[in-house]
């Protein structure tokens, strides 16, 4: 398994691992659309680079050809305007009327900010989760950032489990649609990140 930047060219890939977060989410507007039409709205977004849910923004892990997971993050401050490029997606899910896809605010001040972990169904249980996490990191440590932040939901104690495992802690609480999350944060300053050589299958 090796991790990396992704590129425009992983979006039909990701799409899919961006929609299990989004299922998961119970995003009116999403759970409204067929899975093809989902997979190709997104797939078409992520190569625009601005965007939240783009290859600038993700890291992913690869096996051969096969993309087995992915990654999403971005800086807090950034959140404000992070979507202004899915504007004109927006009519292919179905918002004409100027509301945003995503309307509340996840991220908390002055935190590099996890967006999203996604796993292939049939590489879950091998560490590809983890992997991805260190790598994200990692890499935020060495750009300079101080702080990580994510979101996990209530009904996902095997997600809860794997971010305390790794030194997040929880911090306080955010709604989304119907859902409510743990906000969880991590002090990069203090973090000893280890990660997995490429070619090797971290666990």
């Amino acid at each position: 398994m090796q991790i990396r930047p992704a590129t425009p060219a992983d979006g039909v890939q990701a799409a899919p691992l961006i929609k299990v977060v989004f299922d998961e989410m119970e995003i009116p507007t999403i759970m409204a659309m067929t899975d093809a039409a989902v997979n190709a709205v997104f797939a078409d977004a992520f190569r625009v680079g601005a965007y939240r849910y783009s290859y600038a923004h993700s890291l992913v892990a690869v096996t051969g050809d096969e993309l087995v997971g992915i990654c999403v993050g971005y800086p807090a401050a950034a959140e404000a305007h992070i979507d202004d490029a899915f504007a004109p997606f927006l009519p292919r899910v179905g918002i004409t009327d100027g509301r945003d896809l995503f309307p509340d605010r996840e991220s908390f001040p002055g935190e590099w900010y996890l967006d999203l972990l996604a796993v292939k169904s049939n590489a879950r249980g091998c560490g590809v989760g983890t992997q991805l996490l260190r790598a994200a990191k990692q890499q935020r440590q060495q750009h300079g950032d101080q702080r990580i932040g994510l979101l996990c939901d209530l009904v996902n104690p095997r997600a809860a489990a794997l971010y305390a495992r790794e030194g997040f802690t929880e911090d306080g609480r955010v709604r989304l649609f119907d859902h409510e999350y743990r906000h969880m944060r991590q002090d990069l300053r203090s973090a000893t990140v280890t990660v997995a050589r490429t070619g090797q299958s971290g666990r």
